[in-house]
Formats: C-alpha cells, sequence, structure tokens
C-alpha cells in the first residue's frame, strides 16, 4: 500500500501548480486527502499499467543540446498503431526506472485503458532535465539557429518521438492541467504537423493575472509557493531539491498580520530568483508581459478543448482567456468546458462533485472523461478528424440552477445588459443616486477572505465561502436586491463601475457576487459544522483592483485625496442563475488578507520594499452612481 501511496502522489504532483502540501513537506490535511484518495481502486489501476504498458526512459536531444528526461508508456498489445498523448511537466515525471510504475496514465482511465502512448517530459531545468529553467519562460517569434523556448522544446520532443516510438498512428495530442496547461498552449505555437489535439485545462495566460498576481495585487497566499520556482537544482535530480519556510504558525492571518510589510518576509527567500523576479517588477512590465501565452494565440491549427473550473482560484483567467483569443483570431476547432470545478478537479473521480459546502452533483467529473475528453481526443487521433465531433462549441455548468448547458458561442447570444446600481439604503437599484457610502479601513485589522483558522495555500474552498461574517463588518459594504420572485441568470463578463475616493493616495477595491440562499434551506454532508446552510451567503465570483493600477498596470498612479475617481473592475466570467426565492447581494471592500497582501493605503513606488511606517488607516467613499454590470441570459 506504501508503494502505490507514493505512485499516487506522483501523478497528483503533475496535475497541480501550487499544492506544495501535496509534495515531500506535506501537511496533516494533504496526507488526509491523498490516504482517503489511495483506494483499492487506485492498486487495481497500478497493476493494469504494469501488465498492459510497457516503459520506456529516454533523453532526447533539443536543437541546442541540452537533454531532456522523457518517459514512455506503449501498449504490449501491438497488433495496431496508437497516437501519443503527451504531457510537459516542471512536476516530475516521477516514478523514475523503467521498472517503476505510475498507478495511472493520461489524462483519464478511459484512454488508459482502451490504449494509447502515453508520453511524460520533464520539461528544461527540471528534475531529471538538463538545462536552465525559467518561470514562464517567454515566447520567442520567429526562432532563428538555436535560439529556444517551450514551443521549440514541444517540437523538437514531437520530432523524435514521431521517428523512433513504434507502433505510432502519426497523430500526437497535447493536454496538462495547470502548468502543464501553459505547456499545451506553447505546443500550439511553430506547431509541429503531427499535433492534431490540444487540451490546455487551467492553463496559466499571464502570471499578472493568474495565480500569484489578480490585477496588480499580489495573491499573499501563495507565498510559501515561491520556493517551488525560484530554487535551481544542480544537474538530474530524482528527489525535491528545495525546501518551504519551516513557520511555527498554523493561523496565516495571524502569521501575516504580524509579519507586516512584505519586505520583512524577504529573510524567507535567500537567493530564490523567483522572489526577487516579484518583488523587483510589481508593475506590469515587459518583463511580465513577455512571459503572457495569451498575446501570441492566433493563427491556431490543432483542435483545441479549452477546460477550466467556474471555482478555480487559480487559474481562472488563462482558460477563459485563451478560448477567447482563440476563437477571435483562429479559424480552427475550438471549444470550451467549464464545470463547477477547483482547480483540477475533473481529473479525479469523487462521486459527490462540491466546493467547500456546497454540494454541485455527482459523477460530474468522470461524466466529463467519459462524454467529452474521450470523445474528443479519439474524433482527432483516432477517427475522422473533422468538426463533426458531436461536441458543445461551448459546454458549461450553470452554477445555481446545478445543471448543465450547452451554447454556440460564449457568450451565450440571447443576453442583454442590465447595470445595478448602489443606493443610500443598501438596495441594488436600477438608477444612480447622488451620495456615498464611506468606512474605514485599517491595515492593521483588515477584512478576512474566510473565517476558517488555517494556513493555507492550495486555494479552493474560499471560492464558495459564506460571506456573512464579511457582510457584518463595518468596512464592508453591503447591497442587495429583495428577493427575487423569478429566476435570474448571469451569463459572461462582469464590470464593476466603480466611483471612489479617498483619503489616502493608494487603495484596493474588492468586489464580491454573491447568492443569498433562503431561509430554508437544508445543510448537506459537506455543511461545516458550525454553519447553516439557512440564509448561506455563496460567494459565486469575485476580484480585486489593485487602485495604483485603474489605468495602466504598467504606470501606477497615486489617488488625489478626497477627488472622485472611477476604478473599472472586470471579474471572471460567470454562468449562475439566482433562483426565485434567493437574493443577489454585492459586496464591496477595501482588503481581503491574507489571501492578497496589504496595501499600505500611502502610495509608494514599490509595495513589495513599503515599510511598515507606510501602513496608514484611512476612510474611503464609494459613490452612488457606481454601477455593477452583468449579462442577463433571456428564455
Amino acid at each position: 500500500m506504501r508503494l502505490t501511496r507514493i505512485f499516487f502522489v506522483a501523478t497528483f504532483l503533475s496535475i497541480t501548480l501550487f499544492f506544495p502540501s501535496c509534495k515531500q513537506n506535506s501537511d496533516t490535511n494533504a496526507k488526509a486527502e491523498v490516504t482517503e484518495t489511495t483506494t483499492k481502486e487506485a492498486e487495481k489501476d497500478l497493476y493494469e499499467v504494469k501488465d498492459n504498458y510497457t516503459k520506456q526512459e529516454v533523453d532526447i536531444v533539443m536543437r541546442d543540446g541540452i537533454k531532456l528526461h522523457t518517459t514512455i508508456y506503449t501498449p504490449k498489445d501491438t497488433s495496431k498503431k496508437y497516437p501519443i498523448l503527451f504531457q510537459r511537466t516542471p512536476y516530475s515525471c516521477r516514478p523514475y526506472g523503467e521498472d517503476q510504475f505510475r498507478s495511472k496514465l493520461g489524462p483519464n482511465k478511459f484512454l488508459m485503458e482502451e490504449g494509447n502512448i502515453f508520453v511524460y517530459q520533464d520539461v528544461r531545468g527540471r528534475w531529471m532535465s538538463e538545462g536552465e529553467y525559467d518561470n514562464m519562460r517567454a515566447y520567442i517569434p520567429n526562432k532563428t539557429g538555436k535560439q529556444i523556448d517551450e514551443s521549440s522544446d514541444t517540437y523538437d520532443s514531437i520530432d523524435w518521438l514521431v521517428e523512433n516510438v513504434s507502433n505510432f498512428n502519426g497523430n500526437v495530442g497535447v493536454y496538462g492541467i495547470s502548468y502543464p496547461g501553459f505547456y499545451s498552449l506553447c505546443a500550439l505555437l511553430d506547431v509541429h504537423p503531427a499535433v492534431k489535439a490540444v487540451s490546455p485545462q487551467a492553463p496559466i495566460g499571464d502570471f499578472f493575472f493568474d495565480d500569484f498576481h489578480h490585477n496588480g495585487a499580489y495573491i499573499l497566499s501563495y507565498w510559501r509557493g515561491t520556493a517551488v520556482f525560484g530554487y535551481p537544482k544542480e544537474g538530474r535530480v530524482k528527489e525535491t531539491w528545495y525546501e518551504f519556510p519551516k513557520l511555527k504558525s498554523k493561523d496565516q492571518y495571524d502569521f501575516f498580520l504580524k509579519a507586516g510589510s512584505l519586505s520583512n518576509l524577504d529573510g524567507h527567500f535567500k537567493d530564490n530568483f523567483f522572489w526577487e523576479q516579484l518583488t523587483e517588477h510589481p508593475n506590469y512590465d515587459e518583463f511580465w508581459k513577455s512571459r503572457g501565452i495569451i498575446q501570441h494565440l492566433e493563427n491556431i491549427k490543432p483542435a483545441v478543448m479549452t477546460v477550466g473550473g467556474l471555482f478555480d482560484a487559480e487559474d481562472l483567467y488563462g482558460p477563459l482567456e485563451a478560448y477567447k483569443n482563440i476563437e477571435k483570431r483562429s479559424k480552427n476547432y475550438n471549444i470550451m468546458v467549464f464545470g463547477p470545478w477547483g482547480h483540477g478537479d475533473w481529473y479525479g473521480t469523487k462521486k459527490r462533485q462540491a466546493i467547500g459546502n456546497v454540494h454541485f452533483g455527482d459523477d460530474l467529473s468522470i461524466a466529463y472523461q467519459r462524454d467529452i475528453e474521450t470523445k474528443f481526443f479519439n474524433h482527432f487521433l483516432k477517427g475522422k478528424g473533422d468538426e463533426n465531433t458531436g461536441l458543445s462549441e461551448i459546454k458549461i455548468f450553470d452554477t445555481g440552477k446545478k445543471e448543465w448547458n450547452s451554447y454556440d458561442v460564449w457568450p451565450p447570444k440571447n443576453t442583454e445588459k442590465k447595470s445595478f446600481f448602489l443606493t443610500d439604503n443598501g438596495t441594488l437599484g436600477d438608477n444612480s443616486k447622488n451620495g456615498f457610502a464611506q468606512f474605514v479601513s485599517d491595515p492593521k485589522k483588515p477584512v478576512p477572505y474566510s473565517e476558517d483558522i488555517k494556513m493555507e495555500y492550495k486555494l479552493r474552498k474560499y471560492m464558495t465561502d459564506d460571506q456573512r461574517f464579511a457582510a457584518r463588518r463595518p468596512d464592508v459594504l453591503v447591497y442587495e436586491t429583495p428577493v427575487l420572485t423569478e429566476d435570474m441568470t448571469l451569463t459572461g463578463e462582469i464590470l464593476a463601475k466603480l466611483k471612489v475616493a479617498t483619503t489616502g493616495t493608494d487603495a484596493d477595491w474588492i468586489v464580491k457576487i454573491i447568492d443569498v440562499y433562503p431561509d430554508e434551506t437544508e445543510d448537506t454532508e459537506e455543511t461545516q459544522k458550525y454553519l447553516k446552510m439557512s440564509n448561506y451567503h455563496l460567494m459565486v465570483r469575485s476580484e480585486v483592483m489593485r487602485g495604483r493600477f485603474r489605468n495602466d498596470f504598467s504606470k501606477p498612479e497615486a489617488f488625489i485625496p478626497n477627488q472622485k475617481t472611477d476604478v473599472t473592475i472586470k471579474l471572471q466570467d460567470i454562468h449562475h442563475t439566482f433562483k426565485k426565492g434567493h437574493k443577489l447581494q454585492i459586496q464591496v471592500q477595501s482588503t481581503w488578507f491574507p489571501l492578497i497582501d496589504l496595501n499600505p493605503q500611502t502610495f509608494v513606488p514599490n509595495i513589495f520594499k513599503a515599510k511598515d511606517e507606510d501602513f496608514k488607516k484611512h476612510t474611503h467613499q464609494v459613490f452612488y452612481d457606481s454601477e455593477i454590470e452583468f449579462s442577463l441570459l433571456k428564455e
């Protein structure tokens, strides 16, 4: 059983971006989660892989001479030819050794059991591969000579596989979740002709809007994850070479509040080049722009199926923007699937799909794997390869009605714009009014993003957390509709067009969209013991804007004290029905701690280098001509 558990963890690592708790330095919760998932079924999968596949480990030479460690699993049944399903990862293609087998192959068990060639590769500079690792390595258009990027490494690897793997049918599919999702997007650029289908799943699209930043605000809860990406290794390694900061506290709110300014955390990451990059590049400068992949997604040739989770706290921007940009700038087969999942949940096999306290349905991931993912890859790698796949252009889950919907375009055509204005009596109105609401924002007592006491760096649950604790704080403004007399479906993009002022020279602005449940709502088995689903405040979408970037992410600007100022926040797309008997609520606040770092509320050139004395209490105003713009789905 212990051997099985090790192999399962290796598989789990390949699909996660910032879950250090599931690596060697696991915390108690992560160990329990892995142990719970390691069942007799996993033992059965381990037996099947070894009995049905042969394993080969090779080093593939790139155009600049660097060798990338690559693992190839080929079906023992050689009576037919198979396509290749290829995943590139910074998280290791363990277990190493040709007599050591993964417990599961490919994106799902159906593709594994029917037979495909599965290839895994440690990307440049990671684990058993040579070379220098570059976090979100910049794409180089029109490469010459020995210039390399992740696109060229993908091309060179596939070129070798095409010539050297036996029983290969000539078609390659590329897939991956999170960071491997980014590498999947890279496969679409300067694409190898053998690549016929690519599925970027929760891909990082741009590091200034995914993962470590949201609209310029630093995601402080990921702070410890910096260790994963900022320490270079020496030579080839099979064991983890980096260490996470050793912290005594289990209360992250208390730990980060006592730490104070981000500059006080520098000592935990000495010689960590990623921490240095974060702290030296606080603005959306060329360093970050060059690492974005979204802007390069044009004239794409292979079929693409982008997959994401509507409650993915890590990579929600990436998959949405990837699909939209490919759709706008290419003529290929391009579809999108979004379910009620957290980061990578669609890879699992849990019967009950829940995020935190909210249950969305049963067997959703298995159904997706069987009826959508397997169908997509089989059609383009083993079948006709035309556009008649039988799959919807858009398959998206209504997180209010808790059912799947299909559309021909995204956002759906049959919509109308609807703006709600913030009013002086705490309601959402149809018209703007004069006046404003105000609150005191104190960096010494910031609004928590969760009422749970924990030290969290694998963000998931807060995306659906109950927001009653925040609604009852004086530094959170609350506006809501009356109880709805009929269903109201919000779909697509949300724009929060705030009109604000502050007595300071800088501030963050957070807007949350909340579904207030009826009093008679019953608890489920997921409901935390201290909660009740009666009057539950379900957060269905939220976003922050670092106020200094309100006009330009590249050029921070101070606020003029007490001057009315526009701050517009684009919230990621939504597909949620606020059902009859529920209420739509909007919360506006200025701190969200320690999900994001504290804004000193005094303008400084670089918040990463702010001093403790820069952090000041200030009064913020939100004017009643602020509006939240939605798209309503018409029946």
